[in-house]
C-alpha cells in the first residue's frame, strides 16, 4: 500500500522506509545501510522487573516498532501500580514512564533503547494505633475548616 510519491520515491505505510527513508543506503560515516544491519537485527529487549510483565524472555523487536512495544510494555507496570495499590487498600501517588532512546553505531537508525517506570504508592494501614491518632487529629483541624455562612 503506498500513501505517495515525492522527490525520495514512493513510501509504504508499514515498512521501514516511511519512518527511516531509504533503508538501503548506507549514510555517510556508517558500516551499513540500515536494511542490512545485523545490530538491529540482532538486537533483543528484555524486562529485568520482578513483575510478571511481557518481555521476560529476550525477544527481538524491529527498531520501526520498538516505540510501541516499549510504550505498550512500560504501560503493564503501570497498571500493574494501579491494580496492586486498588488490592491492598492503597493510592497510587505518582505514575512517571522514561523513555530511552540510542543511535545505532553501524548503521545510524534511532530507536527505542528502553525504558522505565517508577511509581509512588501509599498504603493505608487502618489498624496501625498511629494512624488512627493521625485521623483524629485530623478530624480535629479540618472540623469547621468550610463554613457556609449563607442561609
Amino acid at each position: 500500500m503506498t500513501i505517495g510519491t515525492n522527490n525520495y520515491g514512493t513510501f509504504d505505510i508499514y515498512g521501514d522506509s516511511a519512518i527511516y527513508g531509504d533503508t538501503d543506503k548506507k549514510a555517510s560515516g556508517r558500516k551499513s545501510s540500515p536494511e542490512e544491519c545485523q545490530t538491529c537485527k540482532n538486537r533483543k529487549y528484555q524486562d529485568g522487573s520482578d513483575e510478571m510483565v511481557s518481555f521476560k524472555s529476550a525477544a527481538h523487536i524491529s527498531p520501526a516498532a520498538s516505540a510501541s512495544a516499549v510504550r505498550a510494555h512500560e504501560q503493564e507496570h503501570v497498571s500493574n501500580a494501579y491494580k496492586n495499590a486498588a488490592q491492598k487498600n492503597g493510592k497510587v501517588l505518582n505514575a512517571s514512564v522514561s523513555i530511552r532512546t540510542a543511535i545505532c553505531p553501524e548503521c545510524g537508525r534511532s530507536y527505542v533503547a528502553g525504558g522505565e517506570t517508577r511509581t509512588q504508592i501509599k498504603y493505608y494501614n487502618e489498624e496501625n494505633p498511629y494512624q488512627q491518632d493521625l485521623k483524629g487529629s485530623d478530624k480535629v483541624r479540618y472540623l469547621g475548616m468550610n463554613v457556609d455562612m449563607a442561609g
